[in-house]
């Protein structure tokens, strides 16, 4: 086979086979159009699932609204940690290509498990809902224990595959060519833009699906997608691009090194640090004075001098990056607590509103969070072609905006979500009291559902600020033989925030119905206070946003990026 002219080879790149590979005929929009095809077919199923999870729970398996929230937010959690675990065995192990491979079995493993779940049909549940008794259907034993199985082996995968499929994309990029520098940095616009679209179908049609139709059928379809998503990524394995490592080492290694010979050098002192780094010359960046503490891994000790191992420069380098990130991702909790709203509370909202679009119609109420979909697929092109041009003019960035600052807009869009939220909570409440319907659970409130319309836009435009906003800082933060863990911390961001939101959920309900009194999580919504929790959401909120620009403003960007 003819070898690569020199001049056409990627540096750092290799193909399946670790051959070098050129340019014109690899990586690039060719090979991340394919990925991100794959990613759109996985956020279709994980969306199919998780977006009307709680009704399936309410609805099927007749748990409680709270209990069912809680549940809901305990596995959306747990699915944005895992990422963590499958980007460390992608980073450390098998790499990301095969960690997408073996994902997406897993994946259609834990869809096709929940398809037969769903199949299944308890005859306490069936005599239940035909009888109309008040009292809670119980759901045939095996059946909970199969769909809870199932649940987590779709949480199990999408940790795999997550991380690494966007990772996997922006590898196709070289980010010392000057033409496909700019094109990665549009990638993360416009892969959030796909899989938005993704989203957006899926809540519009699996939604109705499983709604009007059958839940197995609307489990059904996400796995056949898998399958053809599987299918679509081993076609392109001869065009992708594999970043070429050879030898190195662990990058887990190397920082976590870093870390315990500082420790182990805690007693030097800073003359000694300063003997240390005039001899090995000036540091690769102004940041060598931020967290000092850890240039002491440049020296070993006296009493270690034989056998002893220091630390090279770029290591430290390397733990500071990934030190400077911590602050970024404890202030962003606030905004993920208040993301896992839109497929829990809002949608049992929308269920006690007037849904009806014309007679004998009735909008899902998970439906709306198609509204989220399409306010990002209308925001990004705009945000993309005529905001950042714009800002461009002003700030001389090429981005326009730096990323941070990116982020701290969004989150200030979230709190401001949070707080129409709960001024439309209080309209609905007024007009279940003004109709005498609040000891009517199952009665319908003559609110239009659209009146949760403008808190779904707000979600949908402050994700085009934050949510891509933070891909794309963890990616680029992140040391280059970590960006799977970079974007797995972005991603756990979420679960954390899965958990929180859990933890407020249970907290609040015990501390507000005790004696006698109604709980704002009251599963007679007319009778519960949404409208209290979202405000504490909001407040929240602004506490997380006042921190965030604390830290914002005195991070020093890695690698010389200000974008």
């Amino acid at each position: 086979m003819e070898a690569p002219l020199l001049e056409d080879t990627v540096e750092g790149a290799v193909d399946y086979n670790g051959r070098p590979v050129r340019r014109s005929d690899s990586g690039g929009w060719r090979s991340a159009a394919l990925i991100i095809g794959v990613e759109v077919a996985e956020r279709f199923a994980y969306y199919g699932v998780s977006s009307n999870l709680i009704n399936f729970l309410t609805d099927q398996l007749g748990q409680s609204t709270a209990t069912a929230a809680e549940n809901v937010n305990v596995w959306s959690g747990v699915a944005s940690l895992l990422p963590l675990l499958g980007a460390f065995l992608a980073d450390s192990f098998i790499g990301r290509y095969r960690t997408i491979a073996l994902s997406s079995v897993l994946y259609i493993l834990g869809l096709g498990l929940l398809t037969v779940s769903a199949t299944l049909h308890s005859p306490s549940i069936s005599s239940c809902q035909q009888t109309e008794k008040s009292l809670p259907c119980s759901p045939g034993l095996f059946q909970v224990i199969l769909f809870f199985s199932s649940l987590y082996v779709v949480a199990f995968a999408q940790g795999g595959h997550k991380p690494c499929v966007q990772a996997f994309g922006a590898d196709q990029f070289d980010g010392q060519h000057p033409e496909e520098s700019k094109a990665k940095s549009s990638f993360f616009n416009w892969w959030y833009f796909c899989i938005s679209l993704a989203t957006f179908a899926t809540v519009n049609i699996l939604n109705y699906v499983q709604d009007n139709l059958s839940w197995s059928l609307g489990f059904g379809i996400p796995c056949i997608s898998m399958v053809l998503a599987l299918v679509v990524f081993l076609l392109g394995t001869r065009t992708y691009r594999f970043i070429n490592r050879g030898d190195e080492e662990n990058p887990f290694v190397r920082i976590g090194r870093v870390f315990i010979t500082a420790v182990r050098n805690w007693r030097i002192n800073s003359s000694e640090i300063a003997h240390e780094e005039e001899i090995r010359g000036l540091l690769p960046h102004h940041s060598s004075q931020q967290f000092r503490f850890l240039n002491k891994a440049l020296i070993v000790p006296n009493s270690s001098k034989e056998g002893g191992h220091t630390c090279t420069i770029r290591e430290v380098e390397e733990a500071k990056a990934v030190l400077r990130l911590v602050p970024i991702w404890v202030t962003c909790l606030a905004y993920a607590v208040v993301f896992s709203q839109s497929s829990t509370f809002f949608t049992k909202q929308g269920v006690t509103m007037n849904r009806s679009i014309v007679p004998g119609f009735e909008v899902p109420a998970a439906s709306l969070q198609s509204v989220i979909g399409l306010s990002i697929v209308v925001s990004l092109p705009i945000y993309d072609r005529i905001l950042i041009p714009i800002a461009r003019n002003f700030t001389g960035k090429p981005s326009g905006i730096t990323m941070l600052q990116r982020i701290g807009f969004g989150m200030l869009l979230s709190a401001l979500s949070m707080v129409i939220a709960a001024l439309v909570e209080i309209k609905r409440l007024e007009t279940a009291q003004e109709y005498g319907l609040v000891d009517l659970p199952k009665a319908t409130v003559p609110l239009s559902i659209w009146w949760l319309v403008p808190q779904y836009v707000l979600f949908g435009v402050a994700d085009v600020f934050t949510m891509v906003g933070l891909q794309e800082f963890f990616y680029d933060q992140a040391p280059s033989g970590l960006r799977s863990i970079g974007l797995s911390l972005y991603l756990s961001i979420f679960g954390v925030g899965n958990f929180l939101s859990s933890f407020l959920i249970s907290a609040i309900e015990k501390l507000s119905s005790g004696d006698g009194k109604e709980s704002w999580f009251n599963n007679n919504l007319n009778k519960a206070h949404l409208d209290y929790f979202y405000w504490l959401l909001a407040g929240l909120s602004a506490v997380g946003l006042a921190a965030f620009l604390c830290f914002a403003r005195t991070y020093i960007y890695g690698k010389g990026n200000t974008t």
